[in-house]
């Protein structure tokens, strides 16, 4: 089934689309819903005085609820896409409420770029439990940024939690060296760009990204996510997300979703793109 899904909002005056390829959606229990094949177009309305209210429109001309009783984001989640799509919440926030649907505590995760270290710590907030099974494998390949999310650690997680974080100084396409294979990954989560705060002349490459993407798609379990925020606004970024999105849209139907979400009226926002394995 492919939706195209466009939201307006006549108040943040921002344009919003997400397309997708799915025949399920993400949702917390991880299991097949019932679907058809209607064309859908989801529109925001901003009239509301509260909030917004999303209101669904079928082939046949009738409209229904966004939020049916088979929705899969309900609560939090759907308020914080409503939020992303009135200007309110940020990329990374959508990405990690998104994350939420996913993991589960005890669970093995790899942040591919760990960057400063937010959502290594995000991921780590999400899988530790007082078992201590859950697992954050991260990486990144510069050493500076490791040390960032070092100190973030040390500053907002117990040293118990701190003993479930693994890093590595590697190259995101190096994801297979680093995870045992006996693991069942259940999300790979990439933060692409160069490092906020650092040399903005070491960027990700889309040669070793789509390498990334591929050890990604065999580590990662069924059920599982792979997470990437991309970005256009660097040299070599418009080149990288072309290349993402060309390996997202050769993945087979049968066992992949897939989607993208992007700001229509603003060229360089950062591209949210989200592969669930079946």
């Amino acid at each position: 089934m492919n939706l195209f899904y466009s939201y307006s909002s006549l108040l943040g005056r921002r344009m919003v689309k997400c397309e997708w390829n799915l025949n399920q959606y993400i949702c917390p229990s991880l299991s097949p819903l019932k679907t058809n094949s209607r064309n859908i177009k989801v529109f925001a309305n901003s009239s509301e005085p509260n909030g917004a209210s999303i209101s669904v429109a079928g082939a046949d001309g009738s409209w229904s609820s966004y939020l049916s009783r088979e929705s899969p984001i309900s609560g939090s989640m759907e308020q914080v896409m409503v939020e992303y799509v009135f200007g309110r919440k940020k990329a990374t926030e959508v990405a990690h409420y998104v994350w939420k649907q996913v993991v589960q505590k005890g669970d093995a995760v790899v942040d591919a770029t760990c960057g400063n270290g937010y959502d290594t710590l995000a991921l780590l907030r999400m899988v530790a439990d007082s078992t201590g099974r859950g697992r954050v494998y991260g990486m990144d390949v510069q050493k500076i940024a490791l040390e960032s999310t070092s100190s973030l650690l040390d500053q907002f997680a117990s040293p118990d939690e701190k003993e479930l974080v693994e890093l590595f100084v590697m190259c995101h396409s190096q994801i297979e060296d680093i995870v045992p294979n006996d693991v069942a990954v259940r999300l790979v989560a990439f933060n692409l760009g160069y490092l906020p705060g650092g040399d903005k002349k070491l960027i990700t490459r889309s040669e070793t990204t789509v390498l990334a993407l591929e050890a990604a798609k065999r580590i990662l379990a069924p059920g599982g996510l792979i997470s990437i925020v991309t970005y256009v606004g660097h040299p070599g970024g418009r080149e990288e997300f072309e290349k993402i999105e060309g390996f997202a849209s050769g993945l087979p139907v049968e066992s992949w979703n897939c989607c993208k979400l992007q700001l229509l009226n603003r060229p360089l926002a950062p591209i949210l793109i989200f592969l669930f394995k079946r």
